[in-house]
């Protein structure tokens, strides 16, 4: 029996060998930054899934998403994304039309050139555009926040202007003010409203402020300019990766820690080798999670170099108020 046993053991050590060996030889699994066409920031995803390849992507603004396809033909990875568009026809009615977007690319180590190109149902292709991906390194292992030191206090609004913040948009239309201590967002229909940023920028950190939500409410606090902790009003809905405290479509809070409408509510968010810690109104609702890529909106798919805190400001009125942040000491 126990030669038996031993002989079971080396089979199943093999599999599991092979499996790992399988997977290496397939360079592109992993997670990539994406720079897209026109400059704005992605991900991409790559894993195994019951033998088979799956994807998710982040195109801009938005959500990570499931791709409806993922192959590899010779040394290329062939993705497939298809959408619903809606096209106005002649006679004023509105039309659904497939879209098969596809995404071909090919590795040089580390770096990845993709080409994207989109088809119709009639088969004729438009949109084709080239842009770069990354790999991002592994996230190592949740750091002990009891051993980070952190600085001195950075009061990053002092309650009275906006000095220290900018729009990330110059031409936008800034709906920013202060009063009585606050920084207030007010948006006007028709407009374009800006999205405000700090002057300085920051690798990881402690952050603390207040924000008060509105009927409606829907904003972000962005860290380094690359990861949103949403904001919104979501008070007595269920638990959801776009709730008030989430990474935008990437770590669910734990539990729901929201106030209602109109009161001020407290973050403390801490930041630490791509781990997040999030605390609202004085209740761990992330805690320590490794975070995996940027989320919808950021400036940059770039996680290693330091950035701004953002507030989106291009959605609805918002209130925030003591922001405060202390960096990490390495």
């Amino acid at each position: 029996m126990k030669s038996l046993s031993r002989v079971f053991g080396i089979l199943a050590a093999g599999m599991l060998l092979a499996g790992v060996a399988a997977r290496a030889e397939n360079p592109f699994i992993g997670r990539w930054a994406l720079s897209l066409p026109g400059g704005g920031a992605g991900w991409l995803g790559v894993e195994e899934k019951d033998g088979k390849l799956a994807g998710s992507v982040l195109w801009g603004g938005g959500s990570v998403v499931p791709v409806q396809g993922v192959k590899t033909e010779g040394d290329k990875l062939v993705v497939t994304r298809i959408s619903k568009n809606k096209e106005k026809q002649p006679n004023g009615s509105d039309k659904e039309v497939t879209v098969t977007e596809t995404i071909t690319a090919t590795l040089a180590g580390d770096e990845m050139k993709l080409v994207t190109v989109k088809a119709k149902e009639d088969g004729k292709e438009f949109g084709r555009a080239e842009f770069t991906g990354k790999r991002i390194p592994p996230v190592g292992p949740a750091p002990d926040l009891s051993k980070v030191k952190f600085g001195a206090p950075v009061q990053l609004f002092n309650g009275k202007d906006l000095a220290g913040w900018r729009l990330i948009d110059p031409h936008a239309d800034c709906g920013w003010s202060v009063a009585d201590g606050v920084l207030m967002n007010r948006v006007e229909k028709g407009k374009h409203h800006g999205n405000l940023r700090t002057d300085a920028e920051f690798e990881d950190f402690n952050l603390t402020l207040e924000v008060r939500t509105m009927e409606h409410s829907n904003s972000g606090i962005y860290l380094r300019g690359i990861y949103e902790v949403q904001v919104a009003e979501t008070f007595g809905k269920p638990l959801d990766p776009h709730n008030m405290g989430a990474l935008y479509s990437r770590i669910t809070p734990s539990v729901a820690a929201e106030k209602p409408v109109g009161e001020w509510q407290t973050f403390d968010i801490t930041l630490v080798d791509r781990h997040l810690t999030v605390i609202l109104n004085g209740k761990k609702i992330i805690d320590n999670q490794p975070v995996l890529g940027c989320t919808g909106g950021a400036m940059s798919s770039d996680e290693f170099k330091p950035g701004p805190i953002y507030l989106q400001g291009d959605h609805t009125n918002i209130d925030y108020r003591n922001i405060v942040l202390r960096p990490v000491v390495k």
